[in-house]
């Protein structure tokens, strides 16, 4: 554990990073800056990176005087932390009145000190599917060229090599050119949700622009099974997700999927098939259980329908058909996950905390996948007309007391293998 809190670091507008001495590390929930306790510090893992935040400057807490201040020699920094951790607090900071909009990442608090970057962060997920360290990009190439050659008229490799795993290098389509773990199934270039921060579309009027394309086409079910099943045969803890970044949502899609399903334990009865889905039509649910889903990941910003309905702007669905979801794969015996968006302030809040209980409570949840939410946050809280955020309890302290309270709930930050859910969850999975 530190002994104290890592000073506050700055950027000069030339990629270069400098630390202040005068000031301390504070972290944001919210919209207010708070002193960060030392022992939620930890060292910055390996693949998180440092961002400028063009227009903001830092705010610290004075060394000598103890009095909060801005950092006036630069410009704010942040850090990225890479998949399997959750970050405690954002990045504090002044906006200045003519700051760019901040592009789809996430924003954690950095600081410095001993010669090593510190974060506000835990690691989540024992699971080393996406760590930096494990990729091969000679391996990736050589599954690229191999597995294009082996599926010469399939659409859907040709997306995930070309686009995916060599353009945006996805880890989980360069994990399914190395045959390992879970392999990607984009299948719907449509959505019915017109999230505030998606990353595969925004309208031309915004001030963003989305991290990746979206799928352009509608794979058949004949694409999906040809290459999904060799993966399943014969890829170590194998998991096949419908549902990705690079598209809109699946079950607009469910006929395909469904048939693809039926098609694919025709001929193995190995690995996991699991959908990443806004959850917001139970009956397909139904359908894909019917034909052998075997897990579910619904995605929300937040377990209280007043935040979730802003931030996704359904069409034609609710927050409750979510929930109901969540419960029809229960009902057939699947895993069920949220893709839980963490905004400290927001989902820290008394309010969220009690709302979250509910629906672990209603669903018989098993998973809570603990992701850090990739939006700038004063435009994240803008959007949603947020100007005040509440009483909050912290994101650890709120971990502590879900895990306190439900024993049973896995906390995580990926879809589990076929393994890990029906065996030792804490033995089976990629080490």
């Amino acid at each position: 554990m530190l002994k104290q809190t890592p000073y506050i670091l700055y950027s000069d507008g030339n990629g270069n990073i400098f630390e202040d001495t005068s000031l301390y590390t504070t972290g944001r929930s919210g919209w207010d800056a708070w002193p960060v306790d030392p022992e939620e510090w930890i060292e910055l893992p390996e693949g998180g990176n440092l961002y400028e935040l063009p227009g903001r400057r830092g705010i610290g807490i004075n060394a000598a005087t103890g009095d909060m201040q801005l950092c006036e020699k630069g410009w704010a920094v942040a850090a990225f932390i890479p998949p399997a951790h959750t970050g405690f607090y954002l990045s504090a900071y002044e906006t200045m009145p003519d700051a760019p909009t901040l592009p789809l990442f996430c924003y954690t608090a950095v600081g410095w000190l001993d010669g090593k970057f510190y974060v506000p962060a835990t690691r989540i997920e024992a699971d080393i599917r996406q760590e930096c360290a494990g990729f091969d990009d000679k391996k990736v190439k050589q599954g690229v060229k191999t597995l294009v050659e082996a599926y010469p008229h399939n659409r859907l490799v040709q997306h995930l090599a070309e686009n995916c795993a060599l353009t945006y290098e996805c880890p989980a389509a360069r994990n399914y050119f190395m045959g390992r773990w879970e392999c990607p199934i984009p299948s719907s270039p449509a959505c019915n949700a017109n999230c505030v921060g998606c990353i595969s579309f925004q309208p031309e009027e915004e001030t963003i622009v989305s991290t990746q394309d979206r799928l352009r086409f509608k794979p058949t079910a004949q694409e999906i099974v040809e290459y999904t099943v060799p993966h399943l045969e014969t890829a170590p803890f194998p998991i096949v997700s419908f549902g990705q970044g690079c598209e809109g949502e699946p079950l607009l899609m469910w006929e395909t999927i469904r048939e693809s399903i039926l098609e694919i334990r025709k001929h193995t009865p190995k690995g996991s098939i699991n959908i990443n889905t806004n959850g917001s039509k139970p009956d397909a649910v139904r359908a894909l259980c019917e034909a052998g889903l075997n897990s579910i990941r619904v995605s929300m910003n937040s377990a209280q329908s007043k935040f979730y309905t802003p931030y996704y702007r359904p069409n034609n669905y609710v927050f409750e058909d979510l929930i109901e979801s969540l419960k029809v794969v229960k009902e057939f015996g699947g895993w069920t996950s949220i893709n839980y968006f963490v905004f400290p302030g927001m989902t820290d809040s008394a309010d969220e905390y009690e709302a979250l209980r509910n629906l672990i409570r209603e669903t018989n949840l098993d998973m809570i996948q603990w992701r850090n939410f990739n939006i700038d946050p004063d435009w994240y809280l803008g959007k949603l007309g947020i100007t005040e955020t509440g009483e909050c309890l912290g994101v650890k302290q709120l971990q502590e007391l879900i895990q306190e309270e439900f024993p049973d709930l896995k906390f995580g930050y990926f879809n589990p293998p076929i393994e890990r859910i029906t065996g030792d969850y804490m033995s089976d999975f990629a080490h």
